[in-house]
């Protein structure tokens, strides 16, 4: 699967109680979103740099839309001239599928 296969995918609904990924999967999903940080199958974390803070800003914004159409929710850090983000499935106590879509679309913004 390539980062734009992920990224053309949606997010789905997970019910408590999900599993996380096994650490195969997870590893193997990683390797397609391969600038962020995976803590295990818990977690996936980004930090992106800009110019200054009207840009982290606006790109912030413009993840937010995306997490929001997605029904998929990141942690957000928000300074001047960075934002980052971290990824994990509440209702499945670490990383599902769905942080990796995600990443994946987050990923895409950089390059729009």
């Amino acid at each position: 699967m390539t980062v734009t296969e992920l990224a053309r995918a949606h997010c789905e609904a997970c019910a408590p109680g999900t599993p996380p990924l096994p650490e195969e999967e997870a590893a193997e999903l990683s390797s397609e979103v391969s600038e962020w940080e995976r803590d295990g199958n818990r977690s996936l974390r980004r930090e992106f740099s800009f110019p200054d803070f009207r840009d982290a800003f606006g790109f912030v914004a413009r993840a937010a839309l995306i997490a929001e159409a997605e029904g998929h929710h990141p942690d957000i850090e928000l300074g001047w001239g960075r934002a980052a983000f971290e990824l994990t499935t509440h209702a499945a106590s670490g990383l599902t599928r769905n942080d990796f879509v995600l990443a994946a679309k987050i990923d895409q913004l950089v390059d729009s």
